[in-house]
């Protein structure tokens, strides 16, 4: 049994399997894609078809609980695409 996660975009809690987890870096000082869900700290998810919506509300960084910028976000999500 794998643990459930919310999709920031659809909102369907689903097995994090299925999802990506994003994360801060503070190392890198900006949202990364952690594909082990082994990064420490906060993270939200997404399903990868959802990454339009997570871009237009601006999900990201209430999720993470800290300001990030928005474009940078949009990039990320747009190489994964």
């Amino acid at each position: 049994n794998q643990p459930l996660r919310t999709c920031l975009g659809c909102r369907r809690p689903v097995s994090r399997t299925e999802l990506l987890r994003l994360t801060w870096s503070p190392a890198a000082g900006r949202v990364i894609v952690d594909p082990a869900f082994d990064q420490g700290g906060r993270g939200c998810y997404l399903h990868p078809g959802c990454a339009a919506e997570v871009i237009r509300r601006r999900t990201v960084g209430r999720a993470l609980r800290r300001s990030v910028d928005p474009a940078q976000v949009a990039e990320l999500l747009a190489e994964l695409a």
